[in-house]
């Protein structure tokens, strides 16, 4: 239970999926102070492993707010209502990389960022894929997305050079590392 409490809000922008909110917050002394917060519908992401057994698959994409390419996990929007976590990872899976999980283990779920963001993300690792037809639509820095076998004794590297730095991504590769060891009998 928290000694805090909102005491009033004030939406200051809404965006294509994002909303900033002013929250003023009453703290235990009774004296009031104003944050800003940016609401998110949540994400998934997923960490899908390669039949082999020896690579994960990543996605490489430009992200604007670095003005860089990063190589990530497979991630989305939670943007469609009552679409249950499970099934929208299995949507994003196929729609970015254009396979389909015979398994979904889930991994967890984290806050990304919640000294500004309430953004909540569920973690999942996808097993025993099937391609299917690729049909990606998107457009702008997604329309130049690239699709990436990686090994697995490679990982360890990318991230020691920082050539994978992106958060979700560091934690799906670190809690899915017993299904890339190979030696997980979790099921969906």
């Amino acid at each position: 239970m928290t000694r805090f409490r909102v005491v009033s809000k004030t939406t200051r922008w809404t965006g294509h999926f994002l909303r900033v909110e002013d929250l003023e917050i009453e703290g235990p002394d009774g004296v009031t102070f104003t944050r800003a917060a940016v609401r998110h519908p949540g994400a998934v992401a997923v960490v899908p492993v390669d039949n082999d057994g020896r690579h994960v698959i990543l996605v490489r994409q430009y992200r604007s707010a670095v003005d860089r390419e990063l190589l990530e996990i497979p991630a989305g929007k939670r943007d469609v209502d009552g679409e249950p976590p499970e099934e929208t990872a299995l949507r994003e899976l196929e729609e970015e990389i254009g396979q389909r999980a015979g398994r979904l283990v889930r991994l967890g779920s984290f806050m990304n960022s919640p000294g500004f963001t309430d953004e909540y993300t569920h973690l999942f690792c996808a097993l025993d894929l099937e391609p299917t037809q690729h049909t990606w639509t998107g457009h702008d820095e997604e329309a130049e997305m690239t699709i990436e076998r990686v090994a697995i004794a490679d990982l360890d590297d990318l991230i020691a050079n920082e050539e994978i730095i992106d958060g979700k991504t560091l934690l799906g590769l670190k809690l899915a590392r017993p299904h890339l060891d190979g030696h997980s009998t979790s099921t969906r």
